[in-house]
């Protein structure tokens, strides 16, 4: 976004109280979620979604809005093709994707292969304010309890729990940590239902003024979970990448509307067309040397609000996800 570009009306709301109802909702229902409830070495309330228990899409789905600060709705469907389905929507898409559910705040300890390493996606972000994006979005939270999600298959150490701690200035008792291992089914439902995130990301970097964009919906294929870390992560983000729909809506004139319909499907990236998995294996998983104009929905269509039209880009790719969903047994039936 250009420095001289208008900062986004954002509503005078904290997405960590808003956020508060709803994940005592998902503690109490915990048996019923297939979710195990414990308290951390640090103090802090751990919810696994996936690592030592079964977890649920439904836990998924609910993970999702607390990811938007209270500011989405999600909703399970089986209206994609073959596969189930989710849909987004945010009428505070900025905030809710870009300022809460974006994940953003790397969290790191040690060296080595015993490292830990997590991006914190949710509410806490906007306490903590460890991102330059805050400062563009002109958004501060103040709440005395917090709750982040990192995707991860096992616990975060003290030390990264007194990070979160420290710079949310919040007792430990009062923070609560989601863990959804990406080959969970909580974990790749909340992922998928980044569908709308990540297309305001690639809005964003585009330079397309957040102050214009007023509303958006989503929706995405919902895979299987991959049984090892690489198939769950690829297919996460093939469903989005070859999969996603978007539709946007800003109050912007004829021209910028048009351009940014044209510039935002993932099919405009020089990695675009080969699945996920396999581009990040050939760059040795290193996530920066992908191209980022990649991370983008396939379909995406743009409505002005100022003239009531729609520009239209990208297309969804069939055969890509039957690929990435599928491939092995579809190639078991010949």
């Amino acid at each position: 976004m250009s420095p001289t570009a208008p900062l986004p009306r954002l509503p005078a709301t904290s997405v960590n109280a808003n956020v508060r109802p709803l994940v005592d909702a998902l503690v109490r229902d915990a048996d019923a979620l297939r979710l195990a409830v414990t308290t951390h070495s640090a103090g802090c309330r751990l919810v696994d979604a996936g690592i030592h228990c079964r977890g649920s899409l439904e836990a998924g789905r609910r993970i999702a809005e607390i990811c938007m600060g209270g500011l989405g709705h999600v909703v399970l469907g089986h209206v994609f093709d073959r596969w189930p389905s989710l849909s987004v929507h945010s009428d505070e898409p900025v905030l809710a994707c870009l300022g809460s559910q974006y994940a953003g705040w790397s969290l790191s300890h040690g060296e080595g292969k015993g490292a830990f390493h997590a991006l914190g996606s949710g509410p806490a972000r906007a306490i903590a304010r460890r991102e330059a994006l805050f400062d563009e979005l002109g958004y501060v939270d103040r709440c005395d309890t917090t709750c982040i999600v990192l995707e991860v298959d096992r616990e975060p150490p003290p030390e990264v729990i007194e990070k979160i701690v420290s710079s949310c200035a919040v007792v430990a008792s009062a923070l609560t940590v989601i863990l959804t291992p990406t080959t969970s089914l909580a974990g790749t439902t909340q992922v998928v239902a980044r569908v709308l995130e990540v297309a305001l990301h690639k809005v964003h970097a585009l330079g397309f003024p957040l102050a214009e964009l007023v509303d958006g919906t989503a929706c995405a294929p919902l895979p299987c979970p991959g049984g090892d870390f690489l198939t769950a992560m690829g297919r996460t983000n093939d469903a989005i990448l070859f999969g996603g729909r978007v539709q946007l809506y800003v109050d912007s004139p004829d021209d910028t509307t048009a351009d940014l319909a044209q510039r935002l499907p993932s099919s405009g990236s020089r990695d675009y067309g080969r699945p996920f998995a396999e581009v990040f294996r050939e760059v040795e998983y290193d996530f920066y040397k992908i191209d980022p104009m990649l991370f983008a929905p396939a379909e995406v269509s743009v409505s002005s609000l100022r003239s009531g039209r729609t520009f239209r880009a990208g297309q969804i790719d069939r055969d890509a996800l039957v690929r990435s969903f599928d491939g092995a047994v579809d190639a078991a039936r010949g």
